[in-house]
């Protein structure tokens, strides 16, 4: 007879009255604890759901449009003051090529192609997703995401007189003009040395961090570097004019890139009034 037997005998004589049949809710010393794992040794971890992840993507005031830059010019106001503008010309394009819903994509937004090319000139899958939607072929597709895609539908035309008028605020964004490998003055707009009196250091970068402690370069630290060739957002300029005849648009300010740089023109974002807010 072993021990646990002679110990449980034992105690039922003592106490005869009294059960040490353990309770299926909690276990005792007897029965062993179970174990969902098939290791007995591993914690019991809880599986978490995993909450799902939705795209993240800015909203757009409204529907925009794309657009070629053609050049800066003055432009003469009524009263006479002389305003720096941007002229902004349209090629064939600004077609609706596809409606996403949230039913069928998880969000809402509105697909524009633009400037008409050869059909040798895209793949496949590219003239099979224009051709879908019964457009021409088109070399640029952008996205603009709005609250709301009733009223759209594919191979719609976009008109950018129909869309803003004179003296909209709009957003334009593009690609700003490469300037090559260039130093810290030209970049970052850093001060000089001087030049005489025996000075050794005239456009050098100079110190980039101490020695020993940290004893390495921080993060976004500015140096010398590749400078421009990126995209880049204007905000809040003013349209003075919509030239129908011409098929032009004139815009106060300057726009990133050079002449013939593709531009992105959207109504302007303004939290509270025409998006709303976080």
């Amino acid at each position: 007879m072993s021990i646990l037997s002679i110990s449980a005998s034992s105690s039922s004589s003592l106490l005869p009255n009294v059960s040490f049949s353990s309770p299926k809710c909690c276990s005792s010393f007897l029965t062993p604890p179970t174990h969902t794992n098939s290791n007995p040794f591993l914690p019991i971890v809880k599986s978490k759901k995993k909450k799902p992840v939705g795209v993240t993507m800015s909203v757009e005031a409204g529907i925009g449009v794309m657009a070629t830059k053609l050049g800066m010019m003055s432009f003469f106001e009524p009263n006479g003051k002389v305003v720096p503008v941007t002229v902004v010309g349209f090629k064939e394009g600004n077609i609706v090529t596809q409606v996403k819903t949230e039913a069928t994509d998880g969000y809402d937004a509105v697909q524009v192609g633009y400037r008409r090319v050869r059909d040798r000139k895209l793949t496949k899958p590219e003239m099979g997703h224009l051709q879908k939607a019964g457009s021409i072929p088109l070399r640029h597709l952008q996205e603009f995401r709005l609250q709301s895609v009733d009223g759209f539908e594919p191979n719609q035309k976009l008109s950018f007189d129909e869309l803003f008028n004179e003296g909209d605020i709009v957003d334009v964004s593009g690609t700003t003009i490469g300037k090559g490998f260039q130093g810290g003055i030209k970049r970052h707009n850093f001060k000089r040395g001087q030049m005489t009196h025996g000075s050794k250091s005239h456009r050098a970068l100079g110190s980039i961090g101490a020695g020993t402690t940290p004893g390495r370069v921080y993060k976004g630290k500015k140096m010398p570097g590749r400078m421009g060739g990126t995209k880049t957002k204007i905000r809040k300029l003013k349209i003075v004019k919509i030239d129908k005849d011409l098929n032009v648009v004139m815009i106060k300010g300057a726009l990133p890139g050079k002449p013939g740089n593709l531009l992105r023109i959207a109504p302007a974002k303004i939290v509270g009034k025409n998006i709303p807010k976080s």
